[in-house]
């Protein structure tokens, strides 16, 4: 895929993407080209797949490397074992997401409000980020506000396993009385699993603090769908989006409290969690209160987006990340922004997942970030 840019690349630059729906980036002059996406390169044949694309983009001669600052991540430790006059760069995820909208949106180097929500991505301060508010241009970034952070419990097992971040945000919500709630998700929770997990809860072992919102729409999907396990990462929030999809009777939507902190503004999700398990326990039709949950997040970006135009004039807003694949939200997003004056930027040509990551590394690294 080729890609105009709004800017002139001088010195030519790789983007080595990031771990999942992997894609490269060579990016000179005002092209970008993207290589196809290589859905698993962990496993060998993707990894390989991945190598093919990279030595052809090497053969053009790239003067600059940029990558995620995950270092677990393959193609990170790939980009940083290459020798040569290379210049590195490290690219915080998020930033590179906002960025990837503003480029195929032929945006220059301006600021904007860039909202991205995704599964997860490593952040500056040790904590994993995935529901972040950027004030940000292509070179710089300031993180605004975030979604309340709880524990990613077990790391990479809280992501296929959807229960935990369910365990978490209840247990966050209710204390130990969540485990009193009747719900079939809720009693699926062992036991023993449960005092493992929660002395991992309280002393941070392998459970980093995450600001996740792909795990908060999982938490929702379990209660919602009453289930406590699907297939594929993101399958349960899926579902979920296609039962709020089939909504006929609409209930108000549910609310996010808004906190102001030292300079920086957080989503607190629990009194929505509340509300949700209060009204499927009353009986209220799953397809209402999946509607209601979608419609209480749209309403805490809108909130929050209206709080940073005061702060800084900006109106222009770009949705990013692979939450936004939801076509509800994204929509319910882009309508209550627009109603209230902001102009909104989505992608049009690359994805919004991590797909489309690597051509944000490419306009970060560009500018210098």
């Amino acid at each position: 895929m080729k890609i105009r840019l709004p800017f002139t690349v001088r010195r030519p630059v790789l983007a080595f993407g990031t771990q999942g729906k992997n894609t490269l980036c060579f990016a000179s002059g005002r092209t970008a080209r993207l290589s196809p996406i290589h859905p698993e390169i962990s496993s060998p044949e993707g990894f390989f797949a991945f190598k093919r694309s990279a030595s052809a983009f090497l053969k053009d001669k790239p003067r600059i490397l940029a990558y995620d600052l995950h270092p677990g991540y393959l193609p990170t430790s790939f980009a940083l074992s290459l020798r040569g006059t290379f210049l590195h760069r490290g690219i915080q995820h998020h930033h590179a997401h906002i960025a990837a909208c503003m480029a195929e949106n032929g945006l220059s180097n301006h600021k904007i409000i860039g909202v991205a929500f995704d599964g997860t991505g490593m952040g500056l301060d040790a904590s994993i980020w995935g529901a972040e508010f950027l004030i940000c241009d292509y070179a710089h970034f300031r993180r605004a506000a975030s979604l309340r952070q709880i524990p990613l419990l077990g790391m990479e097992m809280a992501i296929r396993q959807p229960w935990r971040a369910l365990a978490a945000w209840l247990y966050s919500a209710y204390g130990e009385d969540f485990l009193k709630l009747r719900f079939n998700a809720v009693k699926k929770i062992k036991q023993g699993d449960w005092l493992i997990l929660r002395k991992m809860y309280h002393a941070g072992f392998a459970s980093p603090q995450a600001s996740s919102m792909g795990r908060l729409f999982d938490a929702i999907a379990c209660l919602v769908l009453d289930k406590a396990s699907g297939g594929a990462e993101g399958e349960l929030p899926r579902l979920l989006e296609q039962k709020a999809a089939s909504c006929t009777e609409h209930l108000p939507p549910y609310s996010c409290v808004l906190k102001y902190k030292n300079g920086f503004y957080e989503i607190d999700p629990r009194i929505l969690l509340k509300s949700l398990v209060r009204d499927l326990l009353k009986g209220k039709s799953p397809a209402s209160v999946a509607h209601a949950a979608h419609a209480g997040i749209a309403a805490a970006l809108l909130k929050t987006c209206v709080v940073l135009r005061k702060e800084t004039g900006l109106k222009a807003v770009a949705l990013s990340g692979g939450v936004f694949q939801n076509n509800l939200l994204r929509g319910m997003a882009e309508g209550l922004l627009r109603g209230r004056g902001f102009t909104v930027h989505t992608h049009r040509l690359t994805s919004c997942s991590d797909a489309g990551v690597s051509l944000g590394q490419a306009a970060v690294a560009h500018f210098g970030g």
